[in-house]
């Protein structure tokens, strides 16, 4: 009796979630694309009111020159900058705690972030914290943000999170090591700029993984029980953009034409997700990601084809529709046959990138706490179209180590 409420709980749960995706107003940030925007970014802050902005980055972006270009670019147009550049890789609150400080101190009133997913989650927290006066316990969650963030601007340097369009932010609690989400429409910026020339620097080995984190992205998209017609022409795209430009993009850096291409399949892979949501491979990547510190993309990439395997007969029809956006089977053959086609499409794609199929580091006596981890990120957030146990999951894990 329990059980079946429990599942009748769920359902209720997940059809007031499909519902609340389809009419919560979530705005899109101002986009600008090409070789000049970081150019048009900078003007669009000056003509906002704000003068005074505080760049959040880490210091690899900052080597790279990228943050003495933008405050030039801002200084030709009367803002000033102050740079807080101590973002690290899964931040944690005492970063945010230090950049909130740096804002505070000197009077700022806007937020520039320009990096990959950590300096940008870093920022949206930053914002949050200026305006909500709140520790960020108790900002984490869905919807408690109750006021509007600081202007917060980005810049990515990778093609992969999606987070200059998404409603989240992730940021690790320094005594659990847990990641902890903050999830309100509030956290989208207002406007963000894709220009391929912040990208070219990027090395393959990060280009690989952080494409098949949009790629990811994507996929669990298309496949949700969640999806819309909105989401599933955003996911379609960002599929396509991937399969025709992430290798490029890896084996030809310099490539801004493929560059530019994998910053819209990132965008498009955000805008389907942040209404459709994710699934397993997200959250398996996450307790992966905090336990050994594997970055995410990487994470994502090991986890999704089994999780696909896993899925294939409830989401046959749909991952039979996603090979054929990229015409890799006839479409005249059977769901089955055109489902398992495109998962052994991101097999092969793995193998290209030259992306391993399993995690050497995940040990066999931890599988237990990562699957529990695992599903309970999943239970009540992922419209998944097929729900795990702990065996099965655990059985999905070993799978994954170098030791199987």
């Amino acid at each position: 009796m329990e059980q079946r409420l429990y599942y009748l709980l769920h359902k209720i749960y997940m059809r007031v979630l499909k519902i609340a995706a389809k009419i919560l107003p979530i705005t899109k940030p101002t986009l600008f694309l090409g070789k000049d925007s970081l150019t048009q970014l900078c003007h669009s802050v000056s003509i906002m009111g704000v003068d005074k902005v505080l760049v959040v980055t880490d210091e690899g972006i900052k080597k790279l020159g990228f943050v003495k270009k933008l405050a030039f670019e801002f200084e030709r147009v009367g803002v000033q900058c102050e740079v807080y550049s101590d973002v690290l890789p899964d931040p944690t609150y005492d970063q945010v705690e230090a950049g909130l400080s740096k804002y505070q101190a000197n009077k700022c009133n806007g937020i520039v972030a320009i990096g990959g997913g950590s300096p940008i989650d870093c920022a949206k927290v930053i914002a949050a914290c200026a305006t909500n006066k709140k520790p960020i316990s108790k900002l984490v969650g869905l919807l408690r943000v109750w006021k509007a963030p600081a202007p917060l601007f980005v810049l990515p340097t990778t093609s992969g999170t999606g987070s200059e369009v998404t409603v989240a932010a992730v940021v690790s609690d320094p005594k659990t090591h847990k990641k902890t989400p903050l999830m309100d429409p509030k956290l989208v910026p207002i406007a963000a700029a894709l220009d391929p020339n912040l990208m070219l620097a990027l090395p393959s080995h990060i280009t690989a993984q952080t494409g098949m984190d949009a790629l990811t992205h994507a996929v669990e998209a298309y496949i949700s029980c969640n999806a819309t017609i909105e989401t599933d022409r955003y996911a379609i795209a960002a599929v396509k953009l991937i399969d025709e430009n992430l290798d490029k993009a890896v084996k030809f850096g310099q490539n801004s034409i493929a560059r530019q291409k994998m910053a819209l399949a990132s965008y498009y892979g955000g805008l389907a997700f942040t209404k459709a949501s994710l699934g397993y491979a997200h959250a398996i990547a996450h307790a992966v990601g905090a336990k050994y510190g594997i970055p995410h993309g990487l994470a994502n990439a090991v986890a999704l084809p089994h999780v696909l395997e896993y899925s294939k007969i409830e989401a046959r029809e749909r991952l039979a529709q996603l090979a054929d956006a990229i015409g890799i089977s006839d479409r005249r053959a059977s769901d089955k046959v055109r489902a398992d086609a495109f998962i052994e499409y991101i097999k092969s794609l793995q193998t290209k990138l030259g992306l391993p199929a399993h995690f050497d580091a995940l040990l066999d006596e931890h599988i237990e706490e990562l699957a529990k981890e695992s599903l309970h990120e999943a239970q009540w957030n992922y419209p998944v179209p097929r729900y795990m146990q702990q065996e099965e999951c655990e059985k999905l894990l070993f799978g994954m180590t170098a030791s199987k």
